[in-house]
């Protein structure tokens, strides 16, 4: 199989031990460079980025699959979200356009993943003490990013996973407010969770520089673990991997031991 990792910069520094005549420029943007980068190419991984409500980035992954497949990609590997399959979700035209592909295809739809916690949006929270997010007491079955990483590699690189959807999550749901508990436990921090009014959380977003739509998603996605939503476990680890997913103690203490919360 041919490794083409497709970073969006221009001169990015790549993985080590994948030479600089192997990377290519891939913009999600710009479809001019979309065939360089899939050239060769007979596995691809899909992502998209941006949860926008705009039509053309829902567009955007379903005009790739058709490209990739055109260009000689035997097998798709998409990462998803829970509930894509309903209408109106934003990555719903994603998850139809691979299904319908043509060749061999595997959909990953994992939970919140703990890493949000150390390495994405709620860190600064973490670090000031005070979590403020919109969930109430609901609970979500946190998912560490390298299970969905050791899935992802799985479906790219065996035959098996072929038309499989795969919902990933931890092994147990647990609440923000005991997320907040049980990091303090590996970091010395003292860390809150206070449960902020979704409009607060939306002003929050915008002042911040994300879209408001988006800021509306994001937010609703959190309202909804609140009202019950996404509290479910699932095997899509065990499935693919034949081993248990990882607990989130498990990667708070790898996260601390990193030094993500200082």
């Amino acid at each position: 199989m041919k490794r083409r990792p497709a970073p969006r910069s221009l001169r990015p520094p790549g993985p080590r031990g994948v030479p600089h005549r192997q990377r290519a420029r891939f913009d999600l943007d710009d479809p001019a460079t979309w065939a360089p980068a899939l050239d060769g190419v007979t596995a691809a991984y899909l992502v998209e980025p941006s949860l926008s409500a705009s039509t053309n980035h829902q567009a955007r992954i379903p005009r790739l699959v058709t490209e990739a497949v055109t260009a000689g990609v035997r097998r798709l590997v998409l990462l998803s979200a829970p509930r894509a399959d309903e209408d109106g979700h934003p990555l719903h035209a994603a998850e139809q356009a691979v299904r319908g592909c043509g060749v061999d295809w595997t959909i990953l739809r994992p939970q919140w993943f703990a890493q949000n916690f150390s390495e994405g949006p709620w860190r600064p929270g973490i670090l000031a003490g005070t979590l403020d997010l919109p969930t109430g007491d609901g609970r979500t079955p946190f998912i560490d990013a390298e299970d969905i990483a050791e899935v992802a590699v799985a479906a790219l690189t065996e035959d098996r996973h072929s038309g499989r959807v795969y919902d990933l999550t931890g092994p147990r749901a647990i609440s923000f407010g005991e997320a907040a508990d049980l990091i303090p436990r590996a970091t010395g921090r003292t860390v809150r969770h206070v449960d902020i009014a979704p409009e607060a959380f939306v002003e929050r977003q915008v002042t911040a520089g994300v879209a408001p739509d988006v800021a509306r998603l994001l937010t609703g996605l959190l309202v909804d673990v609140g009202h019950g939503a996404g509290g479910s476990v699932g095997d899509g680890v065990e499935q693919a991997l034949g081993r248990p997913t990882r607990s989130f103690e498990a990667f708070d203490t790898k996260a601390a031991a990193a030094g993500h919360w200082g």
